[in-house]
């Protein structure tokens, strides 16, 4: 502070001393707002202990608030009964199904992204705003023409060809929902091949132009040069790809209700049409003969947590990689 007035002096220590106070009033203001924020979205989470590891008798006891009075596995228990009726391989095609799925979405996705992000023919544009549409159009609205088209299903008149009837029914085949992926109407489909898209057309075209003079046809520039740069979008629509169709019940419900898909056990084992006959088998199963309703949303809740484990996974495990690559793979920017 050599050579300058004592003035000077205490407007510039009141100065650091109003910038340190405002950086701590800040920084207090923003820990309080993060922490409320995180309760507020962890707080069903939290709801779920009471619940889901209490005795079924202890149930609906207005003493128990935060914690169970008497832990107890027992909805867990029930849950997997009820939700794995072929033990954890239940599971296991759950995830067989989603990742097999993946890698047909990702496959189609990926060669129509590029072919309408690269490729300028007519209709281009008409055919990129048809499947911007397809993403806009409610799946309720398709849901008729799809399932008629599947019950009477001649592969636009092929199959007279080998058939006598020259149509067959796929309606609770698992098959429709792989020709659904293939045809380009799986899950959220038009949005994977708009990140591709998007993607593709931020790629710089001297890639492209160097292949060519290296001798590269147009296909093998696809494949040589172009897919294995789409790293980022891929690791984008194979973990939304994922999460989506573990998660479906749209298109399992309507098209293949008797597959082995845990969503659809799930939602339809514990339809509110079930409770008693829920709570009555809880009761016969572990001699429980004072539970009560509310024994239904326990033993529904831990099967919503069961559920949730490969996908819990998948989020710690893809959660740093995803936010990397979210900036590359079309969806920002």
């Amino acid at each position: 502070m050599k050579g300058k007035t004592k003035t000077e002096v205490g407007t510039m220590s009141m100065y650091l001393f109003k910038k340190k106070i405002t950086k701590i009033t800040l920084g207090i203001f923003l820990a309080g707002l993060i922490a409320g924020l995180c309760f507020t979205i962890l707080y069903p989470v939290i709801q779920l202990v009471p619940t889901i590891f209490s005795d079924i008798e202890d149930l609906g006891n207005p003493n128990i608030i935060w914690l169970p009075l008497n832990f107890s596995a027992v909805s867990f228990k029930a849950a997997v009964r009820f939700i794995l009726p072929d033990g954890w391989m239940t599971m296991v095609k759950s995830i067989l199904y989603a990742s097999s799925i993946i890698v047909i979405q990702i496959f189609f996705a990926a060669m129509a992204g590029y072919s309408l992000a690269r490729v300028k023919f007519p209709g281009s544009k008409l055919v990129f705003f048809l499947v911007i549409l397809v993403f806009l159009v409610p799946q309720q609205s398709l849901l008729l023409s799809q399932y008629i088209y599947f019950n009477h299903f001649n592969a636009f008149g092929l199959l007279k060809l080998f058939t006598k009837a020259g149509e067959i029914n796929l309606i609770n085949k698992p098959i429709t929902l792989y020709l659904f992926a293939i045809l380009g109407f799986g899950v959220k489909h038009s949005l994977f091949i708009f990140i591709f898209s998007k993607f593709f057309l931020n790629i710089p075209k001297e890639l492209e132009e160097a292949a060519q003079i290296d001798g590269c046809g147009f296909y093998r520039t696809y494949f040589k040069i172009m897919l294995p740069n789409a790293v980022p979008a891929i690791s984008t629509v194979a973990v939304l790809s994922f999460v989506w169709n573990y998660g479906d019940t749209y298109y399992t419900n309507y098209f293949n209700p008797d597959g082995p898909y845990l969503s659809t056990i799930l939602s339809t084992t514990f339809n509110s049409a079930n409770k008693d006959f829920v709570v009555n088998a809880v009761k016969t199963w572990f001699g429980l003969p004072l539970a009560t309703d509310f024994a239904f949303d326990a033993v529904k809740q831990a099967g919503v947590l069961i559920f949730l484990i490969p996908l819990l996974i998948i989020y710690f495990i893809a959660q740093k990689w995803l936010v990397e690559n979210l900036e590359n793979s079309g969806l920002v920017g």
